[in-house]
């Protein structure tokens, strides 16, 4: 298996032109890879919590799935062991829909007989991000009063898996209810 490139590669956000149609033969991209996110709700989403935490970035970006998994897996770690699985409702609000594209150039003896080089460079599909905007959540974690500075522990190495600079919004649900 191909070994992944650099996230900086993909961090900007662009234009998706990966137009996907129910019919194979109108679809411009061919293929749609996996989404490797196991879950997007954990914890216990039915009980009522007394704060919400949230993890908003500082500038619009796009981020790939790998490190969002990679982030959701260092929080609920985190959790599950202050908290069990009972004591939190975590969740991802941004799905990862836009998918990434690379031109793989052939290198060797006889690539110049096998390559088109940049001619027909829409290239094949190779992963899938997320395009995160600025102000709007990325993961938000719900939890009770005596439990917020293991959430915001949580967020915090979590955000330490994720290539821009966060903040951590705290709010409590009086506040949520009455705006």
């Amino acid at each position: 298996m191909a070994k992944l490139r650099k996230g900086v590669s993909y961090r900007t956000i662009e234009r998706p032109n990966t137009r996907i149609s129910k019919f194979k033969a109108k679809s411009f991209v061919r293929m749609t890879p996996n989404i490797k996110i196991i879950r997007f709700d954990m914890g216990e989403p039915g009980k009522p919590y007394d704060y919400v935490l949230s993890l908003i970035p500082k500038s619009s970006i796009q981020i790939r799935q790998e490190a969002l998994e990679s982030a959701r897996m260092t929080g609920l770690r985190i959790l599950e062991g202050a908290l069990g699985k009972s004591g939190y409702h975590f969740k991802i609000k941004t799905f990862p829909y836009h998918i990434l594209r690379e031109n793989p150039l052939a290198s060797g003896a006889g690539a110049d007989r096998m390559s088109t080089g940049m001619q027909k460079s829409f290239g094949k599909p190779i992963g899938v991000a997320a395009q995160v905007r600025e102000g709007k959540p990325l993961f938000q974690i719900s939890v009770n009063r005596e439990n917020v500075q293991i959430a915001k522990k949580a967020l915090h190495r979590s955000l330490t898996k994720l290539p821009c600079s966060f903040t951590i919004d705290i709010l409590a649900k009086e506040t949520i209810t009455e705006a």
